[in-house]
C-alpha cells in the first residue's frame, strides 16, 4: 500500500481528532444520562441528581508554568479548608509535591488524553488560565456549573489568540481597562456578557511579599561596577529572538556587561531549531549564561536591566522590582489576536513608553550607550507608578477575592433547580 495514502496532515488531524473527541464525549452524556434514567427506575421513581458526584471546585492548569498563578488560590482555599482539586497536564508540576489536606492534585495527561478528561469533567466551578475554550480540542463539559478564566500577567484581555475568551462565563480581570475590552469584544461579536471581577493579579502579591521579604533580611544587595543584563523575550515570528537573535547577542556580549538569556519555555518547543542554533553560537560562558529555570525570580532579582519585547515579564521586572527595562523597537502584528478587532491601541503599547526605553536595531552598534542611560532615567520611575496605579489593582487581596469569587459562583449553582433523571 503506498504509505501516501495513509498520510494525514497536522491540521487535519488536529481536526479529526476534535471532531472523534466531539463525538465521544457526546457518546458520554448520552450514556451519562441512560444511566441516570437506570438509577431512577431502580430507586422506584426517586429523583436522581447528576451533581451527586460533581467536584465543587476544579483548578485547570495546562503548564506547570502557571502554579505560580494558582499557588496563592490552592493556599487560600488550604487556609479555608475547603476541598478543590488542582487538574494539571504537566507530570512534574510542583503542586504534585505540595503536601496540602484540602487541596487534591492530579496528573490528568498530557494532549488529548488530558481534553479527553476536561470534557466530561463533572465539577461546578473550573478555573482556569487557559484560552480557547470551546474553540480546538478543550470543549465546554454539559456538567461543568461555570468557567473562570484567570489572568497569568498584567495587560491586555485582547492578548489571546482570536476567540480565546469568548466561552469563558466569568473573567478575573486586574484593571478596569480589561473590562472595557470586554465589552467592546462581545458588542462587535454578538457575544454574550460574561462576568466580571477585579481581583488583582495573584502572582505579583506573592513575588511581591517575596521580594520585600528578602530586602528585609538583607538577602538582596545592590552590586557595584559591572552590570547584568537579562535578554527575556516572548516567542514567535515578531519576538527578539527570531527577528534579531544572533544580532543583538553580539552586540550584547560586546558590552563585557553579564548577559543571562532567558528565552520564553515555548520557544524550546515551538522554535527549537532556532534555539539550538543560537545556543550553539553562544554557548555558556563567564559573561553569558541561559536560564531555564521555572521560577524566573532569581535572575529578575540579579540583573540591572531587562531587554525583552511583547513579554508578559516586563510587568513582573517593572511593577515588583521596580527597574527600567528595554523592549525591541519592532511592528506588533496583533492579527492573530483579539486586538485586531478593535480601533484602539492594547494598553500594553500605550504604556510602554512610560516605562521603558525603545530600542531600534540600528542602535544595537551603541546598546552598551542605551543601557547605562535607560538605568538612570528618573521618567521611568513614575511610568511605573502609572503602570501599578492602571494594572494592578487590590494589590495583596487577589487571592482571598479569587476564593471569594468561586465560592460565591458555587453557591449561586447550587441554589438552582438540580439536573435530574
Amino acid at each position: 500500500m503506498n504509505p501516501l495514502l495513509l498520510y494525514i496532515d497536522p491540521g487535519t488531524g488536529s481536526m479529526l481528532f476534535t471532531i472523534i473527541i466531539g463525538a465521544v464525549s457526546a457518546g458520554f452524556f448520552i450514556l451519562q444520562k441512560f444511566k441516570l434514567k437506570l438509577k431512577f427506575l431502580l430507586s422506584g421513581g426517586k429523583s436522581v441528581s447528576v451533581n451527586a458526584d460533581r467536584i465543587p471546585y476544579v483548578i485547570f492548569s495546562d503548564s506547570k508554568r502557571y502554579w505560580n498563578v494558582f499557588k496563592p488560590v490552592c493556599d487560600e482555599f488550604e487556609k479555608r479548608k475547603i476541598d478543590v482539586e488542582y487538574w494539571t497536564m504537566s507530570p512534574d508540576d510542583p503542586a504534585l509535591s505540595e503536601n496540602y489536606s484540602h487541596v487534591r492534585a492530579v496528573f490528568i495527561g498530557e494532549g488529548n488524553k488530558a481534553f479527553s478528561k476536561l470534557n466530561i469533567m463533572n465539577a461546578g466551578v473550573v478555573l482556569a488560565t487557559t484560552p480557547g475554550l470551546d474553540v480546538l480540542q478543550w470543549k465546554r463539559s454539559k456538567n461543568v456549573g461555570t468557567y473562570i478564566h484567570i489572568l497569568h500577567q498584567p495587560g491586555d484581555t485582547t492578548f489571546y489568540r482570536m476567540f480565546g475568551l469568548d466561552h469563558y462565563d466569568s473573567v478575573l480581570i486586574s484593571g478596569e481597562y480589561e473590562e472595557k475590552q470586554l465589552r467592546d469584544i462581545e458588542k462587535l461579536r454578538g457575544i454574550k456578557p460574561r462576568e466580571t471581577c477585579l481581583t488583582g493579579i495573584t502572582y505579583l502579591d506573592t513575588m511581591k511579599a517575596r521580594y520585600e521579604a528578602e530586602k528585609g533580611d538583607g538577602s538582596i544587595d545592590k552590586k557595584a561596577g559591572e552590570k547584568t543584563v537579562l535578554l527575556a523575550p516572548t516567542w514567535g515570528e515578531t519576538a527578539i529572538l527570531s527577528r534579531f537573535g544572533e544580532k543583538i547577542i553580539s552586540a550584547l556580549v560586546e558590552t563585557g556587561y553579564e548577559i543571562i538569556i532567558r528565552p520564553h519555555p515555548q520557544s524550546f518547543e515551538s522554535e527549537k531549531e532556532l534555539m539550538d542554533r543560537l545556543q550553539t553560537k553562544f554557548p555558556e560562558s563567564d559573561k553569558l549564561h541561559w536560564n531555564r529555570d521555572n521560577d524566573n525570580f532569581e535572575v529578575l532579582k540579579k540583573s540591572d536591566i531587562m531587554i525583552t519585547d511583547f513579554s508578559g515579564v516586563m510587568f513582573d521586572y517593572a511593577l515588583i522590582f521596580d527597574r527600567p527595562f528595554i523592549y525591541a523597537d519592532i511592528e506588533f502584528d496583533k492579527s492573530p489576536y483579539d486586538a485586531a478587532w478593535l480601533d484602539e491601541d492594547m494598553w500594553t503599547l500605550r504604556i510602554l513608553p512610560y516605562i521603558g526605553i525603545p530600542l531600534k536595531e540600528e542602535e544595537f552598534g551603541t546598546i552598551k550607550d542605551v543601557i547605562d542611560s535607560a538605568v538612570n532615567d528618573e521618567k521611568l520611575a513614575a511610568g511605573r507608578d502609572k503602570a501599578r496605579s492602571e494594572t494592578w489593582a487590590n494589590p495583596g487581596e487577589a487571592a482571598v477575592r479569587t476564593a471569594d469569587y468561586m465560592i460565591k459562583k458555587y453557591e449561586e449553582i447550587n441554589s438552582q433547580p438540580q439536573t435530574q433523571a
